[in-house]
């Protein structure tokens, strides 16, 4: 196998190979359809990946890791807990609008990866998963770390429906009405088991 490519070509490999894969499925995706849609041919991929099933896992490592990234960024930017909540809200928001195909991708074709890539893909996303629930730590500090896990992965299913529930909103709408359910999903009061709120 020849050098994996960077920048901007790199870019638009894993960014056409995930539009592909979300519209077709996998297994409906063949390495010339993928040739196609960055302007070469299929063997030429080769060069840079070994399979198309390399590839799928370049797409969601790729993913995996820029998110975790990103949110390390955001709160080690934010001047405090709230808001580094809003920053990872917004940021994954972000994400969620603007590339609903890598969402479509994960939920459908995690199965396909190489065990090696299944590991990569959830330690990064444990990691930053692990992120938010640091800072939800200092705004619930009654809440377990286990309850605040269990809150973030709901919000993360409240954010990752985009693909689905868009409808007829605008960018700017639909990210403001995440942005407030997110922020009232992951701040309010847990109800403890005899209805008073804690």
């Amino acid at each position: 196998m020849g050098s994996r490519p960077t920048g901007e070509r790199r870019t638009a490999i894993l960014g056409a190979a995930a539009e592909l894969f979300a519209a077709r499925g996998f297994r409906g995706v063949t390495i010339d359809d993928l040739g196609r849609a960055v302007g070469t041919s299929g063997p030429a991929l080769y060069r840079h990946f070994p399979g198309k099933e390399a590839l799928l896992g370049e797409v969601l490592v790729d993913i995996s890791d820029r998110l975790a990234r990103q949110g390390a960024e955001l709160v080690a930017a934010a001047r405090d807990a709230r808001e580094a909540l809003d920053l990872l809200l917004r940021g994954h928001i972000a994400f969620a609008l603007d590339e609903p195909a890598l969402i479509t991708v994960h939920d459908r074709e995690l199965g396909h990866l190489t065990e090696a890539d299944q590991y990569r893909v959830r330690r990064l996303q444990r990691g930053y998963v692990e992120q938010w629930v640091g800072v939800l730590a200092e705004l619930r500090p009654h809440d377990t770390d286990d309850v605040l896990r269990a809150a973030v992965h709901a919000a993360f299913g409240l954010l990752n429906s985009t693909p689905h529930s868009r409808g007829g909103l605008d960018r700017a709408e639909m990210a403001d009405l995440l942005l407030t359910m997110g922020t009232a999903a992951l701040t309010a009061p847990v109800a403890a088991a005899d209805g008073a709120a804690v």
